[in-house]
């Protein structure tokens, strides 16, 4: 069966190749929206949970860039039970030079260490680390303005993050005379024995218009997050349609085009069932060979899109065995459900007619 597959692929070249195509530019597509939207999360996510197990941010707030946390409230927090150390953040972005928006880092003293630098030093008052990323595409690399205040780069950092290796990190003080806050966020680093959820409650008794949960439990329910990831799944469902109408269509029209191979098939007693299998071991054989290599140019496009200088390392995917895997069922579902509904009407239709060459 599997070999009769193949040589039915082979006879039919253009049609197979344009169905492989369908196929392939589909399946690109749902790697590239899913992997590109998991990679955002995911860089995130890991800037957040390298600092601590809790967050503390304003409560009520849909989004991390509008949350105003006091920052004095580190030095009640250090004194509770459990906790290790505290640190906070202020979270902005900036036009720089040439560059439209550029992510802005207001960091506390303590949180400088998860900044490697490159070269030059860590910053004082008036001055900035840059990214390695912006750092190469700044034509003034002595100093460098943000908003209305010029600040003197100081060194440059690296950062397996794309969002922090594309931004500017400096002083909290000076961030916060930007951004008019005290503190975007606060994170808390507790103690291996310690109990987060009671120190969660110890927290929130700081002050009524504060939120804190644990890092883990921050990004599963952060709001952009869940935005980004419907979205993803909305786009990758319309990319899934469009790929199945197109390949339905190629099918209707190679199969009318077997007609009376599969009319003598009906005429010497072939079942129905057996046809449609066939037809089925096609597809699955198409759906097969076209994830392999559209994981393989997918992962290509996102080798190219993670170094394109333009982008700052912002844009950066991530296909997981989960992701793959998940792909890989849809890519296989793709084409098999196009070629039903043309295969079942095709293995119906009255073998007199098919042998005849009336339409399917």
């Amino acid at each position: 069966m599997i070999l009769y597959a193949f040589k039915a692929l082979a006879a039919n070249k253009l049609k197979t190749t344009l169905i492989f195509a369908s196929l392939i530019f589909s399946i690109i597509s749902i790697f590239l929206i899913s992997s590109i939207s998991n990679g955002i999360i995911t860089m995130y996510s890991s800037m957040l949970k390298s600092d601590g197990d809790i967050i503390v941010t304003q409560a009520k707030i849909s989004d991390t860039f509008f949350s105003n946390v006091d920052i004095n409230l580190i030095e009640k927090i250090n004194t509770i039970t459990g906790v290790k150390e505290s640190s906070a953040l202020i979270v902005g972005a900036s036009p720089v030079e040439k560059l439209p928006i550029v992510a802005i880092y207001g960091v506390t003293q303590n949180r400088f260490k998860n900044y490697k630098i490159d070269k030059g030093n860590y910053p004082s008052n008036d001055e900035v680390i840059v990214g390695q990323s912006i750092f190469e595409q700044l034509q003034n690399k002595e100093q460098i303005q943000i908003a209305n205040k010029t600040f003197k780069i100081s060194g440059v950092f690296k950062s397996e993050i794309g969002f922090e290796n594309g931004g500017v990190v400096l002083n909290i003080n000076d961030a916060g005379k930007i951004f008019n806050k005290s503190a975007s966020m606060i994170m808390v680093n507790t103690k291996l024995e310690a109990n987060t959820d009671k120190i969660n409650n110890e927290i929130k008794k700081l002050h009524n218009d504060i939120e804190a949960k644990s890092t883990q439990n921050f990004v599963d329910n952060y709001n952009q997050f869940k935005i980004i990831k419907t979205s993803s799944n909305v786009i990758s469902a319309i990319a899934f349609c469009m790929g199945l109408l197109g390949i339905i269509s190629l099918m209707s029209i190679t199969i009318n085009q077997r007609r009376a191979e599969f009319g003598i098939k009906r005429a010497i007693g072939i079942p129905t069932s057996k046809i449609v299998l066939s037809i089925m071991y096609e597809s699955f054989i198409l759906g097969v060979i076209s994830f392999i290599a559209a994981l393989a140019i997918s992962n290509l496009a996102l080798y190219f899109i993670k170094n394109v200088q333009s982008l700052q390392g912002y844009v950066n995917g991530e296909i997981s065995s989960t992701l793959a895997i998940y792909i890989f069922i849809t890519s296989v579902l793709m084409a098999i459900i196009g070629s039903i509904i043309p295969a079942l009407n095709a293995a119906k239709t009255d073998p007199v007619e098919l042998i005849q060459g009336n339409k399917i």
